[in-house]
């Protein structure tokens, strides 16, 4: 009877400290949350100096209520809008049944989930995971395995080929594939196994593929940490013959492009082209919960047997509920549709309004996109913290672009608000 009564006590006392906590945060300013994260965060990011408290649709605010038009969506995350009712309603409805099991068991809602987006996308099946970097380490073992029991590479000999620029995660896989020496350095010894190519380099590719070792090709079908670069038309179309000429796998990393980011459903889909595997992540649970899913079909789906792969939190309830009810409202709020449309106007607009001599390229598809400031006159960092004091937020995405990535669910007034604000920023850069 004591050890119980003192653990009510532990428990509240514990409930007490959490209370007091929350009430010390929603009081703090922006400058003392700013400083109590560079104190017990571990720096490895460097944030634009504001802080985000509350948000709707593609609108955020600080503690003190001053608003900003998200420009950045979460890194292209943010698809459906921040709080979406819809997306809110059913994590209450998901939270208050049921949101973790494991796959030690089935659950109700992973069967539905499954059967939805390989419909959805045309594929046989698919293995649900957490995150972006997640889905893209399942899709390189998914293509090894494949490569060793279908197209008899020798073991331990099977290679997987990039293409230069790529970003796609901070694991240790991911960073063996890395050309950017801040995500890699002193972080070896890199994993084997990869190689790499030129983007938008079919001729670099084609070389590349004929070793007969070779069991995929992994690509973004527009590179966004890269800078949002964008191939040429036809590429992708050339991607796709020259791994099927070649027998190897053709993977596509659209785990920021997907999901009607660029304007369609998937960025692959503006050359008709269908990947063997389809890694998907980022908005797919309406950012709301990490969330990605590696889609193929059933020759190579079958290698990933009992064990060879899997997940604590992957395919959990909770997630899959509200990744069913996100790509429902892609479609009946016309997301992608809305994202080709406003693109174009975003982007036409810009090119009516910013000087060429400051900001000399402007590029994307759908609401991707990025725009470049002339050395001269500074870098994308430098654009991003003024374009945050005249309330849009952006981030650079290399030294001297900034992307560009709002809400899929933006309106025209916003887009409007948001050229203006870009426009303004842009000509006080020449004062």
């Amino acid at each position: 009877m004591l050890g119980r009564t003192v653990l009510r006590n532990v428990l509240s006392n514990e409930l007490k400290c959490v209370e007091q906590c929350q009430r010390r945060a929603s009081s703090k300013s922006s400058a003392e949350l700013i400083d109590l994260e560079n104190k017990y965060v571990a720096r490895t990011y460097d944030p634009i100096p504001v802080v985000t408290a509350e948000g709707k649709g593609c609108i955020l605010k600080d503690p003190e209520g001053k608003r900003y038009l998200d420009f950045l969506g979460g890194y292209a995350a943010v698809n459906t809008g921040h709080c979406h009712p819809k997306i809110i309603e059913t994590v209450g409805s998901q939270v208050a049944k049921l949101h973790h099991t494991s796959r030690a068991y089935y659950n109700n809602e992973l069967p539905v989930f499954a059967e939805y987006i390989t419909k959805y996308f045309g594929y046989d099946r698919v293995l649900p995971m957490n995150t972006g970097v997640e889905g893209g380490d399942t899709a390189i073992k998914m293509a090894r395995r494949w490569g060793y029991l279908s197209k008899g590479i020798k073991p331990n000999e099977a290679m997987v080929v990039f293409a230069r620029g790529n970003f796609w995660g901070r694991s240790l896989a991911a960073i063996s594939t890395s050309d950017n020496p801040v995500m890699y350095e002193h972080f070896g010894p890199y994993m084997p196994g990869f190689s790499s190519v030129p983007f938008n380099d079919t001729c670099a590719l084609e070389e590349a593929l004929k070793l007969k070792n070779v069991c995929a090709f992994m690509v973004e079908p527009i590179q966004g940490e890269g800078g949002i670069i964008v191939p040429s038309d036809g590429y992708l179309k050339e991607v796709r013959r020259l791994c099927t000429e070649n027998n190897v796998l053709f993977i596509a990393d659209e785990v920021q492009t997907g999901l009607g980011r660029t304007g369609e459903l998937l960025a692959c889909d503006h050359e008709s082209v269908k990947p063997d595997i389809l890694v998907l992540g980022k908005g797919l649970a309406g950012a709301v919960i990490p969330m990605s899913a590696v889609l193929a079909n059933e020759d190579i789906m079958c290698h990933m047997t009992s064990g060879t792969h899997g997940s604590t939190f992957g395919g959990n309830a909770l997630a899959c509920a509200v990744a069913r009810r996100t790509l429902e409202i892609i479609r009946e709020e016309k997301l992608v549709e809305n994202a080709k449309k406003m693109g174009e106007k975003f982007r036409s607009d810009l090119q009516c309004k910013l000087p060429k001599g400051i900001v000399p390229v402007i590029r994307g598809k759908g609401l991707m996109n990025a725009i470049e400031i002339h050395p001269d006159f500074g870098t994308g960092h430098d654009l991003a913290i003024r374009l945050k004091d005249a309330g849009l937020l952006s981030k650079s995405a290399s030294k001297q672009a900034i992307r560009l990535t709002p809400p899929l669910v933006i309106s025209e007034s916003e887009i409007e608000e948001g050229v203006e604000i870009i426009s303004q920023v842009v000509d006080s850069f020449a004062k």
